[in-house]
């Protein structure tokens, strides 16, 4: 669905990048996204943007093998990251990868925030738990969507959340779960608003320098 108060209805695809360096100017804001090949990534954004075919969908897991930017007005972007799991991919191409996003998440200047997309239906898988863990380390605020939520009851989905939650409490990371499905459009609006204040943090940097002027 598309509407005009939708902040993310005019996104744009810009480029696939294979280096760091083939990337937007380090300027502006961007969020990323990440997930296994399998966990519905291309179908969240389509959802948030109101476009039904922005990122490519295929029955063919793993089809993200490069980061793919798109672009939002005021220098803001959604960034796709390679899918987990890289389906059908040499090893040596799944080297670069996991070096590529491990250097991307760390020096990104304009990188706000990770949206992370997990199936509801199962336990946070061992990627799922990597991204986390590393997003509490390099204090990266990270949004999940519990995708999937249409294949479950109501109880089933509160119940699913209610124990993501406590897990991620149990390891000390600090992450926004919400319910999720393209499919029947839940949590949609809630994911929107979720990734719009992630584009609206200021980065350390830009932190800094308010402190700066703060104190002085």
């Amino acid at each position: 669905m598309q509407t005009s108060d939708n902040p993310f209805h005019g996104a744009a695809f810009a480029l696939a990048a294979h280096r760091l360096d083939q990337l937007p100017p380090d300027a502006g804001a961007e969020v990323a996204f990440a997930g296994r090949s399998n966990a519905g990534k291309s179908s969240a954004l389509n959802a948030l943007t109101g476009q039904s075919a922005l990122a490519r969908t295929s029955k063919t897991p793993g089809r993200t093998q490069q980061l793919v930017v798109f672009e939002l007005p005021d220098r803001r972007r959604l960034v796709d990251l390679p899918g987990y799991g890289y389906a059908k991919v040499p090893p040596s191409l799944r080297d670069h990868w996991k070096r590529v996003i491990d250097a991307y998440l760390r020096k990104r200047q304009s990188l706000r925030g990770l949206v992370l997309i997990a199936d509801l239906r199962h336990a946070p898988a061992a990627f799922d738990r990597q991204m986390l863990a590393f997003c509490g380390a390099i204090e990266l605020p990270c949004v999940v969507l519990l995708s999937k939520a249409d294949k479950l009851s109501r109880a089933q989905v509160r119940t699913r959340q209610r124990e993501v939650d406590n897990e991620l409490a149990k390891e000390g990371w600090r992450a926004q779960t919400i319910a999720f499905s393209a499919t029947a459009g839940t949590g949609v609006e809630a994911a929107r608003a979720a990734v719009a204040a992630l584009l609206a943090e200021r980065s350390g940097a830009e932190a800094e320098a308010l402190d700066t002027d703060k104190s002085g």
